[in-house]
């Protein structure tokens, strides 16, 4: 599997949890960026011009701001610069407030095949104590216009222990969202990132965070939720209905290949993985000067590859198949890491169904902890 991350780094206003790449928008801003991933991708088409894209994924920031004629021009240099599958996962992260349902149709047009709805409560309160620009009420109607339009694939992203969030409004969330019936439902635990400006707010004693049994509660809770309703957890903090889990992630998870573009995208090609500059501005000169704008490149020893594929593989509930181990690697797992196996499900924190190794609930509910086990 291969697949395509383009990164859109613009937003109407960065959410207060939010630590990933993105500004608040300028229109002549978008219009350089537009100029510039198309440069980027010319740089990279001769690499790929024998390979073909399983997936594409347009994230952010918020990819939904550009207007349809820009997001158009995006597909556009896309289409014209690599080989995309025919039935290829095409995901597009949207924000409420940001589409309607001329922007919707114009993305079904363009091929675009699956959104990921960022919601994160259906509270009015929370939404603004965490930074969100719209409301419950205009994300329900931006659904609904989704699935008028034809949109049979879409995920909805939330969050629980929030601020000041009760148990009680964690179970009305997703009480509303199974309601609606969505294909792929992604529920995060939030995690103060440095630099926020929730971490701020944190740090100036606004809110408390809640407990570690309140939060393992509300997952346990989201877990047997879902599952009594027709969703499979395929991974620590995503679940679908049958046969849409979301490939582009599988594709991270199994450690296989993929293209990054756009300012702070990250990728991995071959034994490299890669991390591009941050700055806009950096981003649009070193283009200008048709130089890749690569910030960090790191080729993977074989120890790297194993480590990453043991933490990423773990984070699936189908875990690590131990003949696929062998195979890669051309080592037997349970020698490998037999002391630690025979550690982790004595703790019953791992266990091996059907020739592979796999946490247990108790080992997703501390899965850092589990995973730092197998590092060096």
């Amino acid at each position: 599997m291969l697949g395509l991350y383009i990164h859109v780094p613009f937003c109407a206003q960065k959410c207060f949890y939010c630590d990933f790449n993105s500004y608040k928008i300028k229109s002549n801003e978008k219009e350089d960026y537009l100029i510039n991933i198309e440069r980027e991708m010319k740089l990279y088409k001769k690499h790929f011009k024998d390979k073909c894209f399983d997936t594409v994924f347009f994230g952010g920031g918020t990819p939904s701001i550009l207007k349809p004629e820009e997001l158009e021009k995006l597909v556009k240099s896309m289409y014209e610069n690599f080989n995309i599958k025919e039935d290829a996962e095409i995901t597009i992260e949207c924000n409420p407030g940001t589409i309607n349902k001329e922007k919707l149709i114009a993305m079904k047009k363009m091929g675009i095949n699956r959104l990921s709805i960022g919601l994160q409560a259906v509270q009015n309160h929370h939404l603004k104590s965490i930074g969100r620009i719209h409301t419950y009420e205009e994300f329900e109607k931006n659904y609904h216009d989704a699935i008028d339009v034809g949109f049979k694939n879409i995920n909805i992203d939330l969050m629980y222990a929030l601020p000041n969030q009760k148990t009680e409004e964690w179970k009305e969330t997703l009480d509303k969202i199974i309601g609606l019936n969505p294909s792929h439902i992604s529920a995060y635990s939030l995690i103060l990132e440095e630099g926020t400006k929730l971490y701020d707010m944190y740090e100036r004693n606004e809110f408390e965070l809640q407990d570690e049994d309140t939060d393992i509660d509300m997952y346990e809770y989201t877990i047997n939720t879902l599952k009594e309703n027709g969703y499979n957890q395929y991974e620590i903090s995503n679940y679908s209905k049958e046969g849409h889990e979301c490939k582009h992630n599988i594709i991270y998870w199994k450690c296989d290949n993929y293209l990054g573009l756009g300012p702070g995208a990250s990728g991995y090609i071959g034994d490299v993985r890669y991390s591009n500059v941050e700055s806009l501005n950096e981003y649009n000169e070193r283009l200008n000067n048709n130089e890749k704008p690569i910030n960090e490149e790191n080729e993977l020893s074989k120890q790297d590859k194993i480590e990453e594929f043991i933490f990423m593989g773990l984070r699936m509930n189908e875990g690590i198949n131990l003949d696929i181990f062998k195979e890669r690697f051309e080592i037997d797992f349970c020698d490998l890491y037999k002391n630690i196996l025979d550690k982790l499900i004595d703790r019953k924190l791992l266990k091996i169904e059907n020739s592979n190794v796999l946490l247990t609930q108790k080992g997703r509910e501390i899965s850092n902890s589990v995973f730092i086990e197998f590092i060096n």
